[in-house]
Protein backbone atom coordinates (compact mmCIF):
# COMPACT_ATOMS: atom_id res chain seq x y z
CA UNK A 1 0.00 0.00 0.00
CA UNK A 2 2.65 2.29 0.86
CA UNK A 3 4.48 1.56 -2.35
CA UNK A 4 1.01 2.41 -4.16
CA UNK A 5 1.23 6.15 -2.76
CA UNK A 6 4.48 7.05 -3.05
CA UNK A 7 3.84 6.23 -7.17
CA UNK A 8 0.67 7.73 -6.74
CA UNK A 9 1.46 10.73 -4.26
CA UNK A 10 -0.68 12.83 -6.25
CA UNK A 11 -3.63 11.08 -7.96
CA UNK A 12 -5.80 13.42 -11.11
CA UNK A 13 -8.22 11.05 -12.30
CA UNK A 14 -10.64 12.25 -14.84
CA UNK A 15 -11.34 15.35 -14.14
CA UNK A 16 -13.42 17.56 -15.94
CA UNK A 17 -13.82 21.66 -15.61
CA UNK A 18 -16.37 23.66 -17.04
CA UNK A 19 -16.19 27.15 -15.75
CA UNK A 20 -19.75 29.59 -16.04
CA UNK A 21 -19.63 32.75 -18.09
CA UNK A 22 -21.74 35.42 -19.13
CA UNK A 23 -21.28 33.66 -22.03
CA UNK A 24 -22.53 30.54 -20.87
CA UNK A 25 -20.29 27.70 -20.02
CA UNK A 26 -16.74 27.06 -20.90
CA UNK A 27 -15.07 24.11 -20.74
CA UNK A 28 -11.63 24.36 -19.35
CA UNK A 29 -10.60 21.03 -18.83
CA UNK A 30 -11.79 17.32 -19.94
CA UNK A 31 -10.78 14.10 -18.66
CA UNK A 32 -7.62 14.71 -17.50
CA UNK A 33 -5.55 11.97 -15.61
CA UNK A 34 -1.99 11.91 -13.87
CA UNK A 35 -0.76 10.07 -10.96
CA UNK A 36 2.76 12.30 -9.79
CA UNK A 37 5.54 10.04 -7.73
CA UNK A 38 6.29 11.55 -4.61
CA UNK A 39 9.29 13.68 -4.70
CA UNK A 40 8.58 14.50 -8.22
CA UNK A 41 9.28 17.48 -10.11
CA UNK A 42 6.38 17.82 -12.65
CA UNK A 43 5.94 20.60 -14.90
CA UNK A 44 2.90 21.81 -17.07
CA UNK A 45 3.65 23.69 -20.42
CA UNK A 46 1.38 24.28 -23.27
CA UNK A 47 0.16 27.86 -25.03
CA UNK A 48 -1.70 30.34 -23.53
CA UNK A 49 -5.73 29.42 -22.40
CA UNK A 50 -4.98 25.62 -22.34
CA UNK A 51 -5.94 24.92 -18.90
CA UNK A 52 -2.09 25.04 -17.01
CA UNK A 53 -2.85 26.99 -13.81
CA UNK A 54 -6.30 25.36 -13.50
CA UNK A 55 -4.80 22.24 -13.24
CA UNK A 56 -2.63 23.88 -10.23
CA UNK A 57 -5.57 25.36 -8.58
CA UNK A 58 -7.30 22.11 -8.79
CA UNK A 59 -4.24 20.73 -7.31
CA UNK A 60 -4.24 23.37 -4.44
CA UNK A 61 -7.46 22.94 -3.44
CA UNK A 62 -8.18 26.78 -4.79
CA UNK A 63 -11.08 24.99 -7.74
CA UNK A 64 -13.50 21.85 -7.01
CA UNK A 65 -13.65 20.55 -10.33
CA UNK A 66 -16.99 19.93 -12.24
CA UNK A 67 -16.00 16.00 -12.94
CA UNK A 68 -13.90 13.32 -11.52
CA UNK A 69 -11.41 12.80 -8.36
CA UNK A 70 -8.09 14.42 -6.79
CA UNK A 71 -6.10 13.11 -4.16
CA UNK A 72 -2.81 13.58 -2.28
CA UNK A 73 -1.02 11.05 -0.01
CA UNK A 74 -4.49 8.92 -0.13
CA UNK A 75 -6.92 11.70 0.66
CA UNK A 76 -9.30 13.65 -1.88
CA UNK A 77 -8.16 17.08 -2.49
CA UNK A 78 -11.67 19.44 -1.34
CA UNK A 79 -9.92 22.13 -0.46
CA UNK A 80 -6.31 24.52 0.07
CA UNK A 81 -4.11 22.84 2.87
CA UNK A 82 -0.92 23.38 4.50
CA UNK A 83 0.48 20.38 2.70
CA UNK A 84 0.45 21.99 -0.62
CA UNK A 85 1.96 25.26 -0.80
CA UNK A 86 1.49 27.72 -4.03
CA UNK A 87 4.11 30.08 -5.16
CA UNK A 88 3.14 32.32 -7.24
CA UNK A 89 4.41 34.44 -10.26
CA UNK A 90 3.70 37.85 -8.10
CA UNK A 91 5.28 37.15 -5.17
CA UNK A 92 2.39 38.48 -2.68
CA UNK A 93 4.18 39.68 0.10
CA UNK A 94 3.27 42.10 2.31
CA UNK A 95 4.55 45.58 1.89
CA UNK A 96 4.55 46.55 5.15
CA UNK A 97 6.26 43.25 6.81
CA UNK A 98 9.71 42.50 7.12
CA UNK A 99 11.17 39.46 4.95
CA UNK A 100 11.44 37.40 8.17
CA UNK A 101 7.91 38.78 9.00
CA UNK A 102 6.27 37.48 5.73
CA UNK A 103 7.56 33.88 6.34
CA UNK A 104 6.66 33.99 10.38
CA UNK A 105 2.77 34.99 9.06
CA UNK A 106 2.96 31.79 7.10
CA UNK A 107 4.49 29.53 9.81
CA UNK A 108 2.51 30.84 11.82
CA UNK A 109 -0.73 29.88 10.57
CA UNK A 110 0.57 25.92 10.26
CA UNK A 111 2.23 25.61 13.25
CA UNK A 112 0.94 28.25 15.87
CA UNK A 113 -0.96 25.13 18.18
CA UNK A 114 2.13 23.24 18.38
CA UNK A 115 4.95 25.55 18.49
CA UNK A 116 5.94 28.77 20.27
CA UNK A 117 6.86 32.09 19.63
CA UNK A 118 10.33 30.90 19.85
CA UNK A 119 9.96 27.53 17.38
CA UNK A 120 8.20 29.78 14.77
CA UNK A 121 10.95 32.17 14.79
CA UNK A 122 13.60 29.57 14.32
CA UNK A 123 11.65 27.87 11.64
CA UNK A 124 11.18 31.33 9.36
CA UNK A 125 14.87 31.91 9.47
CA UNK A 126 15.82 28.42 8.64
CA UNK A 127 13.41 28.74 5.87
CA UNK A 128 15.42 32.08 4.60
CA UNK A 129 18.25 30.23 4.98
CA UNK A 130 17.97 27.98 2.67
CA UNK A 131 17.17 30.44 0.12
CA UNK A 132 19.87 32.68 0.86
CA UNK A 133 18.43 35.50 2.14
CA UNK A 134 19.38 35.58 6.18
CA UNK A 135 21.13 38.52 5.51
CA UNK A 136 18.20 40.46 4.16
CA UNK A 137 15.80 38.95 7.13
CA UNK A 138 14.85 42.45 8.21
CA UNK A 139 14.48 44.05 4.87
CA UNK A 140 11.17 45.49 3.63
CA UNK A 141 9.92 44.03 0.25
CA UNK A 142 10.65 47.70 -1.83
CA UNK A 143 14.12 47.22 -0.07
CA UNK A 144 15.07 44.12 -2.17
CA UNK A 145 15.20 43.38 -5.96
CA UNK A 146 12.57 40.99 -7.72
CA UNK A 147 14.25 38.05 -7.49
CA UNK A 148 14.89 38.01 -3.80
CA UNK A 149 11.19 39.00 -3.26
CA UNK A 150 10.69 35.48 -5.42
CA UNK A 151 13.09 33.67 -2.70
CA UNK A 152 11.22 34.83 0.23
CA UNK A 153 8.28 33.63 -1.68
CA UNK A 154 9.71 30.28 -2.15
CA UNK A 155 10.90 30.57 1.61
CA UNK A 156 7.38 31.48 2.85
CA UNK A 157 5.93 28.25 1.14
CA UNK A 158 8.77 26.13 2.12
CA UNK A 159 8.85 26.79 5.66
CA UNK A 160 4.70 25.53 5.84
CA UNK A 161 6.61 22.18 5.23
CA UNK A 162 4.53 21.13 2.37
CA UNK A 163 4.52 17.56 0.61
CA UNK A 164 3.51 19.40 -2.48
CA UNK A 165 5.29 22.59 -3.70
CA UNK A 166 2.90 24.30 -6.89
CA UNK A 167 4.82 26.70 -8.72
CA UNK A 168 2.96 29.10 -11.40
CA UNK A 169 5.45 30.30 -13.69
CA UNK A 170 7.10 31.38 -10.17
CA UNK A 171 10.35 33.02 -12.52
CA UNK A 172 7.87 34.32 -15.20
CA UNK A 173 8.70 38.07 -14.43
CA UNK A 174 11.81 37.79 -13.88
CA UNK A 175 14.92 38.76 -16.34
CA UNK A 176 16.62 36.18 -17.93
CA UNK A 177 20.11 35.87 -15.50
CA UNK A 178 18.29 36.28 -12.65
CA UNK A 179 16.04 33.72 -13.55
CA UNK A 180 18.79 31.33 -14.60
CA UNK A 181 20.03 31.78 -11.03
CA UNK A 182 16.79 30.90 -9.16
CA UNK A 183 15.92 27.90 -11.38
CA UNK A 184 19.45 26.89 -10.18
CA UNK A 185 18.76 27.71 -6.79
CA UNK A 186 15.24 25.72 -7.19
CA UNK A 187 17.14 22.31 -8.26
CA UNK A 188 19.39 22.61 -4.91
CA UNK A 189 16.63 24.02 -2.38
CA UNK A 190 14.31 20.40 -3.94
CA UNK A 191 17.36 18.35 -3.58
CA UNK A 192 17.49 19.58 0.58
CA UNK A 193 13.47 19.66 0.65
CA UNK A 194 12.76 16.24 -0.73
CA UNK A 195 9.22 17.65 -1.79
CA UNK A 196 7.26 16.90 -4.96
CA UNK A 197 6.88 19.82 -7.15
CA UNK A 198 4.15 20.68 -9.56
CA UNK A 199 5.29 23.71 -11.56
CA UNK A 200 3.46 25.92 -14.49
CA UNK A 201 6.03 27.06 -17.43
CA UNK A 202 5.69 28.76 -20.62
CA UNK A 203 9.61 28.37 -21.10
CA UNK A 204 11.03 24.87 -22.52
CA UNK A 205 14.29 25.20 -21.90
CA UNK A 206 13.03 25.83 -17.89
CA UNK A 207 10.78 22.58 -17.77
CA UNK A 208 13.95 20.42 -19.92
CA UNK A 209 16.42 21.95 -16.92
CA UNK A 210 13.92 20.88 -13.94
CA UNK A 211 11.64 18.33 -14.76
CA UNK A 212 11.23 14.64 -13.96
CA UNK A 213 8.81 14.59 -16.50
CA UNK A 214 6.70 17.37 -18.58
CA UNK A 215 3.14 17.19 -19.04
CA UNK A 216 2.16 19.20 -22.42
CA UNK A 217 -1.50 20.39 -22.32
CA UNK A 218 -3.01 20.42 -25.98
CA UNK A 219 -4.79 23.53 -26.86
CA UNK A 220 -8.04 24.56 -25.25
CA UNK A 221 -11.32 24.35 -24.91
CA UNK A 222 -11.47 21.24 -23.50
CA UNK A 223 -7.79 20.74 -23.22
CA UNK A 224 -6.60 17.30 -22.02
CA UNK A 225 -2.92 15.84 -21.88
CA UNK A 226 -1.36 15.44 -25.20
CA UNK A 227 1.86 13.81 -24.21
CA UNK A 228 3.99 13.31 -20.97
CA UNK A 229 7.54 13.69 -21.74
CA UNK A 230 9.73 11.77 -19.50
CA UNK A 231 13.75 13.73 -18.91
CA UNK A 232 15.92 10.93 -18.36
CA UNK A 233 19.07 13.71 -17.62
CA UNK A 234 21.23 12.58 -14.45
CA UNK A 235 21.27 15.04 -11.50
CA UNK A 236 22.80 17.29 -10.52
CA UNK A 237 21.94 19.29 -13.80
CA UNK A 238 24.73 21.68 -14.97
CA UNK A 239 22.97 24.23 -17.47
CA UNK A 240 26.56 24.72 -19.31
CA UNK A 241 27.31 20.99 -19.59
CA UNK A 242 23.43 20.54 -20.69
CA UNK A 243 23.82 23.19 -23.58
CA UNK A 244 26.34 20.82 -25.56
CA UNK A 245 24.54 17.30 -24.89
CA UNK A 246 22.42 15.58 -27.42
CA UNK A 247 20.09 13.99 -25.36
CA UNK A 248 19.21 17.79 -24.02
CA UNK A 249 18.83 19.18 -27.37
CA UNK A 250 16.45 15.89 -27.93
CA UNK A 251 14.37 16.61 -25.27
CA UNK A 252 14.35 19.92 -26.14
CA UNK A 253 13.28 19.97 -29.21
CA UNK A 254 10.41 16.73 -28.91
CA UNK A 255 8.61 19.67 -26.52
CA UNK A 256 9.11 22.32 -29.24
CA UNK A 257 7.50 19.94 -32.04
CA UNK A 258 4.53 19.06 -29.69
CA UNK A 259 3.97 22.75 -28.83
CA UNK A 260 4.40 23.82 -32.96
CA UNK A 261 2.27 21.02 -34.24
CA UNK A 262 -0.41 22.04 -31.76
CA UNK A 263 -0.29 25.32 -32.70
CA UNK A 264 -0.68 24.55 -36.49
CA UNK A 265 -3.34 22.34 -35.74
CA UNK A 266 -5.32 25.08 -33.84
CA UNK A 267 -4.18 27.84 -36.43
CA UNK A 268 -5.37 25.50 -39.49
Amino acid sequence: MEKILQDRYVLIENVDMTFNTKKGSFQALKEISLNIREGEFISIIGHSGCGKSTVLNLIAGLLTPTAGHLFCAGREIAQPGPERAVVFQNHSLLPWLTCLENVYLAVERVFANTENKQQLTARSHAALELVGLSHAADKRPHEISGGMKQRVGIARALAMEPKVLLLDEPFGALDALTRAGLQDELMSIMKQSGCTAVMVTHDVDEAVLLSDRIVMMTNGPAATIGEILAVDLARPRKRLELVEDPAYTHLRSEVLKFLYERHAKKAA
